[in-house]
């Protein structure tokens, strides 16, 4: 390390100057004294107070290993091995997606419909980190969880971070393509955060997400609607009467997953938007019409 950019000042001017030059110029700084904290094992309110001392050669070593890193696009909790989501510490690698804030909401939903209804069944559907399927059972410690996932490599991230918050006893873990190996399991409730990026789509995307994150979870045919179109019928089969399914959905998706939960008589139909009020999930319950031989014989 050179002798001018060896101590905490330096470096993060230094790193700051790189990365505003980088895909994210916008978190050049917030990017730098993240990767440095982590590199020291140290808080931002330390950085500050030591803003003058040296930094120590392995340290300074492995943040200018991460910097290179940042600057050609990984994902900060790529590198870091580490994302946050609904307050809690997430394992992730290259395997699973990034959990977003905006998922958040999807969990909320499900624990507000779960409220009051003891020991609840419920069926994380593409589970990738496993960050839907963790969040709700920390939050019910009553609720039995199957996620399934069709990457293997995925399902041991999910397990890992399942371990680390204590509630891997209460998740079961199933590789599998949607509901083909659940048999007959019925759920309170559905809830799945599935590929919904339109392939065409993949030029716009940023690099972070285009060139790091997995395809296979990220991308989906017939306009990103090809993954809706096979799971929503299907879980009919799948969810307890009065049990609610709810469905993350990309931006421009509402119209066209609504239909599809219309067509296969899920009904009522909600509409949750995200901290951007952008429509971000869907929701409907399994609630099947009487029969009108059963209405007549209440006459």
């Amino acid at each position: 390390m050179r002798p001018d950019t060896d101590t905490v000042r330096a470096l993060l001017r230094r790193a700051e100057s790189v990365l505003l030059a980088g895909p994210h110029p916008d978190r050049a700084r917030a990017d730098a004294e993240l990767l440095l904290r982590n590199a020291l094992n140290r808080d931002k309110a330390w950085l500050i107070a030591h803003a003058d001392d040296p930094v120590p050669s392995d340290s300074g070593a492995l943040f200018e290993q991460w910097l290179r890193r940042r600057c050609n696009g990984e994902p900060v909790q790529y590198i870091l091995g580490e994302a946050e989501f609904f307050g809690l510490a997430l394992t992730v690698d290259p395997a699973v997606l990034i959990p977003r804030p905006e998922t958040e909401v999807l969990v909320e939903h499900a624990l507000d419909f779960l409220r009051g209804r003891e020991h609840p069944r419920i069926l994380d559907v593409g589970t990738g980190s496993g960050a839907i399927a963790v969040a709700l059972a920390v939050a019910r410690q009553d609720a039995q969880l199957t996620a399934v996932d069709l990457s293997d490599v995925a399902l041991r991230v999910a397990a890992a971070n399942a371990a680390r918050h204590g509630v891997v006893d209460r998740i079961t873990f199933v590789q599998s393509d949607l509901f083909s190996a659940l048999a007959d399991e019925r759920f309170d409730c559905i809830v799945s955060n599935p590929p919904y990026v339109a392939r065409q789509e993949q030029a716009t995307l940023t690099v972070e997400v285009r060139d790091h994150e997995p395809a296979l979870a990220l991308f989906a045919d017939n306009e990103g609607l090809a993954i809706y179109q096979r799971l929503i019928p299907a879980a009919r089969a799948h969810l307890a009467p009065s049990g609610m399914i709810a469905l993350e959905i990309g931006f421009g998706q509402h119209s066209s997953v609504s239909a599809l939960l219309a067509a296969a008589d899920f009904h009522p139909i909600e509409t949750l938007t995200d901290y951007q009020q952008i429509p971000r999930v869907l929701s409907a319950r399994n609630i099947f019409p009487l029969r009108a031989e059963a209405a007549t014989s209440c006459n």
